[in-house]
């Protein structure tokens, strides 16, 4: 049996601390984000108010009761002792994303316009058990029957198919055209169905996906004119009123295009005065926090009394006072700690692609890594990371993010260092100037950029093809 002994074991830990956890979760948020962070600190903690700057409300008497006594301060609430401690924190905290405004989605939008239709109870219920399984892209991609296997299995409920066709015809017939789709052939020709007026150009647009859909999308656009007994000029015609068909009508709901999608707040600005430019930090909306003197009145009141002439109770308050005061000066101070290192973390950044910055030409960004940055203001590369991840800079040219400023770099044949996004424009250009009709493979785009000095593998090529949206040489050729 083994013998039971005790000893001390000497060991180095790494733990965060309350406020060292705070700063670290500010530094993540986003200009928009830490607004509403801020009105929920202030809510949350009464001993928190904002910095009037107007000189009417300057004064720190503007609005607030000239003594706060301890009697006045017991008789808001009677609050129990497990609400007089602060615990904001725990080991399974995770940050979560703070969702900033919610709108109309797809699916809301299709709802409400089947409201709008007087249909017989089961038709309406079958549309709406539909709509509930598109996608976002607007299409439904699971088949009818596997749709009526669900209704069954969930509602216990024997639904036949060509009940379900004719809720889905229901909800094709609803904006956008195109969606409730099960193919980009079937969205392309819901939304060509509905086109006014049907012109010729479109008529012919329609037979094309209807017989010969397989020859189009692998370009073979003779074997269609031929079959069709067509000239160029009306088959180009038809090929444009193709082209100008949108293959995911959900876009609009994603990409943009409608409420549902937050705006863009920058968290830096650079702006030009003088032929010079000046950076700083968005704070137009974050509000300027101090603590309101009233509390630290009664700390001070409270702490001279005797301690066995304090009651239970103003004991209790006294406490909770003293946690919201101490809590209060750790947020005022981890937001002027994320500000700094923000302000030094994008200088960094700024001096390392002045010439972006200037000119606004993505070729003259320099290789930059997040290393790059750490090194120059010190700290660790995660927390540059956190400085970077989701945050946008406002600049004379455009919004811009900042991950898009990173990029690794390769050296060409004369020694120069060079970014990814310049070799990106030298594609694009060779693409842009290429032979439609006989459009450059990725190893023939791979000898054009070795020729030039800048030595890539193909994959490489295709890689950057990809992250351009350009299709493959096949998918370029034009007649």
């Amino acid at each position: 049996m083994a013998a039971i002994n005790q000893k001390q074991v000497l060991k180095q830990l790494q733990k965060l601390s309350p406020q060292q956890i705070q700063t670290v979760k500010l530094l993540e948020l986003p200009t928009m984000q830490l607004e509403q962070r801020v009105r929920q600190e202030i809510e949350e903690n009464p001993v928190l108010e904002e910095e009037i700057t107007d000189e009417h409300d300057s004064s720190d008497d503007a609005g607030l009761p000239k003594e706060v006594s301890m009697d006045e301060y017991l008789r808001e609430a009677d609050t129990p002792s497990y609400k007089s401690y602060v615990n904001n924190y725990s080991r399974d905290d995770k940050s979560r994303q703070t969702v900033l405004f919610e709108g109309e989605s797809l699916h809301d939008y299709l709802l409400e316009q089947l409201s709008y239709r007087d249909l017989p109870q089961e038709q309406d219920e079958l549309a709406r058990y539909i709509i509930g399984n598109i996608d976002e892209d607007g299409y439904l991609r699971i088949d009818l029957q596997s749709v009526a296997d669900d209704i069954a299995f969930t509602y216990g409920k024997e639904v036949e198919l060509p009940a379900l066709e004719q809720g889905l015809r229901i909800v094709q017939s609803l904006e956008p055209p195109g969606v409730g789709a099960r193919d980009i052939r079937e969205c392309l020709l819901l939304q060509l169905e509905r086109m006014e007026p049907a012109t010729e150009a479109r008529q012919l647009a329609i037979r094309i996906l209807k017989s010969c859909f397989a020859e189009f999308t692998k370009k073979h656009y003779d074997k269609i004119m031929a079959r069709f007994n067509l000239s160029q000029e009306q088959f180009r015609e038809a090929i444009d009123e193709i082209q100008r068909l949108s293959p995911k009508p959900g876009n609009l709901y994603n990409e943009g295009g409608n409420i549902a999608t937050p705006y863009v707040v920058p968290d830096f600005i650079l702006e030009e005065h003088d032929g010079e430019q000046h950076l700083r930090l968005n704070t137009c909306n974050v509000p300027e926090l101090k603590i309101n003197r009233k509390y630290a009145d009664v700390i001070r009141r409270m702490s001279g009394s005797p301690e066995g002439e304090q009651s239970k109770e103003e004991r209790e308050a006294l406490q909770f006072v003293k946690n919201k005061i101490e809590s209060a000066k750790w947020f005022i101070s981890a937001i002027r700690q994320r500000q700094d290192t923000l302000l030094r973390t994008m200088q960094a950044i700024y001096d390392l692609q002045r010439p972006y910055f200037v000119e606004g030409d993505e070729s003259k960004l320099r290789p930059m890594i997040l290393k790059d940055i750490a090194d120059r203001v010190g700290l660790d590369v995660s927390t540059v990371s956190r400085v970077v991840n989701g945050k946008f800079i406002q600049t004379p040219f455009g919004i811009v993010p900042l991950k898009r400023l990173f990029s690794e770099g390769m050296q060409t044949d004369s020694g120069e260092e060079v970014s990814a996004y310049e070799i990106k424009k030298i594609l694009l250009d060779c693409i842009s100037r290429e032979d439609k009709r006989n459009p450059k493979t990725d190893s023939e785009l791979m000898d054009i950029l070795t020729n030039m000095g800048y030595h890539i593998a193909r994959r490489t090529v295709a890689k950057y093809r990809e992250t351009l949206g350009i299709p493959v040489a096949r998918l370029r050729k034009e007649l």
